[in-house]
């Protein structure tokens, strides 16, 4: 598949971790990057299947690492999670880390459903085990993402994708994915800042989750060789339609050639 060029693009949802930053430090040229398109009047969102973080925690580790950014460029599955809970009625039982806590709906006395994020090291089995007990008694499953690892300070962790499978399987209940690669995060992003998803491009790490899930929903995307990527990415996303780049710094001087 021959993908659009990148300069027809006339806005774009930039991956937040593995196109912005690696664990604790600013990708080269990322922030001049993205002061450029915010210079130029280029409608963006920063977008991320970040689950251990809130939105305030994001934005303040944006700034410290260089990053002109404002609570309203980032969308977060934390709220597009409290928007569909709300929508379907449900009492949840929060298996999320302690830090997205401020994000979310209080926890339920008597839950009826189940919201996953990346727990990190609060998935006890305890806690798996609860949340078992309410899907296999019919309570409904939401999943803040589904990746399977990401890029962090020390190398590759693993992500919440493991143990919504584990959950999946021991419950048989099947998780409603409320982040990348859901094509309604996507197209909830695009929302906020009217762009049309046939010119709107996905910039992410991630080949499946940010690139193919992309292209999926209507998006044009590209790959950088950061973060995530492994050798062989390239060709999945290809052939996937996507566009490769080095980094953020070169797909905006596409994006504004």
């Amino acid at each position: 598949m021959t993908p659009k060029s990148v300069s027809d693009a006339k806005a774009a949802l930039l991956d937040i971790s593995g196109v912005l930053y690696e664990g604790d430090t600013a990708l080269p040229g990322a922030a001049d990057a993205l002061a450029r398109l915010r210079q130029a009047g280029f409608p963006f969102r920063l977008i991320t299947n970040t689950s251990r973080s809130p939105k305030r925690m994001i934005v303040e580790k944006l700034t410290r690492l260089g990053f002109e950014v404002s609570a309203e460029d980032v969308v977060t599955t934390a709220s597009v999670a409290c928007a569909a809970m709300k929508a379907d009625g449900v009492k949840p039982y929060l298996l999320v880390h302690p830090d997205l806590l401020e994000d979310l709906p209080d926890q339920a006395a008597e839950p009826d459903a189940v919201l996953l994020g990346d727990a990190a090291q609060h998935f006890t089995y305890e806690k798996l085990n609860e949340a078992f007990r309410i899907l296999i008694e019919g309570g409904k499953f939401y999943a803040l993402g589904k990746n399977r690892y990401f890029k962090g300070a020390s190398g590759l962790e693993l992500d919440a994708g493991a143990f919504v499978a584990a959950l999946e399987y021991a419950s048989g209940a099947e998780a409603r994915l409320i982040g990348k690669p859901s094509p309604d995060y996507f197209r909830e992003a695009a929302r906020e800042i009217g762009a049309d998803p046939a010119t709107t491009l996905m910039v992410g790490d991630d080949v499946e989750a940010d690139v193919l899930g992309a292209i999926e929903a209507g998006f044009m995307a590209a790959l950088v060789r950061e973060g995530k990527f492994r050798a062989g990415d390239e060709e999945t996303a290809k052939k996937g339609g996507a566009h490769v780049a080095a980094s953020l710094e070169e797909i905006v001087e596409e994006l504004l050639a």
